[in-house]
């Protein structure tokens, strides 16, 4: 599985066309010939973009669950809600959807940030806004999600 590094601000021309940075297209690299899956964000008001791969992986799980299970067809179908198949031209240039630009609210500062296997595209003054949040300490954060008081290494 591969990892994505860093965080990059970008301009989106009048079309929705995002130029990617030489390092984010060097990252990208191996992905090129397959494709990529964005879609909207669950949590936040930005756009998550999967390698073809990686979006496959994820879609076995979700093709596990039970489709006779109301709360289990609401869930793909929000989910799912759209999902785009994308990929990057010959000079590096990510075409966003419309509706998927509305969504995020990017207007032509943008922000590509790195999620360990996926990368988020923001609306820079969301991206920040969301970064400066201060409703929880990141500290507090850490600790619940990344301590484990047996864990020893």
């Amino acid at each position: 599985m591969q990892h994505f590094i860093g965080t990059y601000e970008c301009k989106a021309d009048a079309k929705g066309r995002i130029m990617l940075p030489v390092a984010l297209k060097k990252q990208l690299s191996e992905n090129l010939r397959d494709g990529f899956v964005l879609k909207r964000a669950v949590f936040n008001s930005c756009l998550e973009l999967y390698p073809l791969k990686q979006w496959e992986s994820l879609m076995e799980k979700v093709n596990q669950l039970n489709r006779f299970n109301k709360k289990n067809n609401d869930f793909i179908r929000r989910f799912t809600a759209g999902v785009r198949l994308i990929e990057i031209d010959a000079t590096g240039r990510l075409l966003i959807p419309k509706d998927l630009i509305q969504h995020a609210g990017i207007d032509r500062e943008t922000v590509i940030s790195s999620a360990v296997n996926i990368l988020e595209i923001w609306d820079k003054g969301r991206y920040e806004e969301a970064i400066n949040e201060a409703t929880l300490d990141f500290g507090v954060l850490a600790e619940e999600v990344m301590g484990d008081k047996n864990e020893q290494e």
